[in-house]
């Protein structure tokens, strides 16, 4: 048997829901079956990564026990000292791994990725959460099955949603009520319908059948106009688009559904995206468990530390200085491709346009008016502004140019 992707076969959910159906009685009862998690927490993570090829499972059981050794580590020098850069040297060892991997692709040399599996990202971002907040002193003490089991909660282990340690302790720790319950299982019906309609019915339609057939046509146009710039183009954009969404938004839904059958509130991790009225509203709303992450473990960080340290004294370059960072670092966290760098740098001067106009408009509320036109307007301009930068992102622009 080969290594099964997440959500991505009926296989999978057949036996997925087997699974689960001795956790879901259990807790229909109010008792949470520790051991039995462990059993099925065993198995999926056997499916996943140990089915055919056992190079990622191998690979995953090296990355735990060399988080878990830093982690504990550090904690346990935490309890007497709190030195600064103490600290950084933890957190950059949390993400070596993740680097090798990222950097694999561009240095073509396979033996530096002994960490590459699948969900690296998510655990890595785990990881490194749990350093800061024990830094912060948020988390004072954890014990090594907790952490294991919150890094490898099966439901959201290959692309998340990113959930926060104290977060997922409360709900693990808790069995809920019978009413509690019965509502955690109508919310995981309705979100894996809702899932399977998003990534299997409407994912398909864009991803499977249309976009290849767009993107034929878009490439027919290299060389033959400026840049290869066509109205096919500006379809592969919307189309691309709307796959992006619906594919990564169903995943997201199972990995919430699956969780809500488990008795676990595993954060949502998109909130109607193309609703926004500005590209912050959409950040808000679109990857939302990463977005937060980074916002609140780089972001605000380095504009406290900024701040602190006055090196920059003005406000507003602060600002636009930490969104240069953030979005030029969650470019390269994609890919050290120039497509999903140029991604990040557009973001970034999509934000620090967005907040001088917002300033403006501030200064000057009375002359700019405000009804359902202009709110309108707003979603219509921030969708074409985001589905633009979906363009970059995918990388059509690579083939029609190089």
């Amino acid at each position: 048997m080969n290594n099964i992707t997440p959500y991505s076969s009926p296989h999978y959910f057949i036996y997925l829901l087997l699974l689960l159906l001795p956790i879901m009685i259990g807790l229909w009862f109010g008792k949470r079956l520790h051991v039995y998690d462990f059993f099925a927490t065993v198995v999926i993570l056997w499916i996943t990564f140990f089915g055919g090829n056992m190079s990622q499972g191998i690979s995953l059981i090296f990355y735990i026990l060399y988080e878990m050794l830093l982690v504990f580590i550090y904690l346990s020098y935490r309890k007497k000292h709190n030195n600064f850069w103490i600290f950084t040297t933890f957190v950059v060892l949390a993400i070596v791994p993740l680097v090798f991997v990222k950097l694999d692709p561009l240095l073509k040399n396979a033996t530096i990725s002994l960490f590459g599996f699948m969900g690296i990202s998510y655990l890595t971002f785990k990881a490194v959460e749990i350093i800061m907040e024990i830094r912060d002193g948020a988390i004072k003490n954890i014990k090594p099955y907790e952490f294991v089991r919150f890094l490898l909660f099966f439901p959201t282990i290959s692309s998340g949603p990113i959930d926060r340690f104290r977060r997922f302790q409360k709900d693990v720790l808790k069995v809920p009520s019978r009413d509690e319950y019965v509502e955690l299982l109508h919310s995981g019906v309705n979100k894996l319908m809702q899932g399977l309609a998003y990534k299997f019915i409407i994912g398909y339609f864009f991803g499977t059948l249309l976009l290849p057939k767009i993107q034929i046509l878009t490439l027919s146009y290299r060389g033959e106009t400026p840049l290869g710039i066509s109205w096919a183009l500006v379809a592969y954009m919307y189309v691309y688009s709307m796959y992006l969404f619906f594919d990564f938004a169903g995943y997201s839904l199972f990995a919430v559904s699956i969780s809500n059958f488990m008795g676990i509130k595993t954060p949502m991790n998109f909130k109607a995206p193309f609703k926004s009225k500005n590209i912050k509203d959409f950040w808000n709303r679109w990857h939302i468990t990463l977005s937060f992450w980074f916002r609140d473990f780089i972001y605000m960080r380095l504009m406290f530390t900024m701040i602190k340290h006055k090196w920059i004294k003005n406000r507003v370059n602060i600002a636009n200085f930490g969104y240069l960072t953030l979005f030029l670092i969650m470019g390269f966290w994609h890919g050290e491709t120039w497509y999903y760098i140029v991604y990040g740098l557009f973001h970034a001067g999509a934000m620090i346009t967005n907040d001088a106009w917002l300033r403006f408009k501030k200064r000057h509320r009375k002359s700019i008016p405000s009804n359902k036109f202009t709110h309108a307007f707003a979603v219509f301009l921030t969708f074409n502004v985001v589905c633009f930068s979906f363009m970059i992102f995918s990388g059509i622009l690579d083939k029609l140019w190089f």
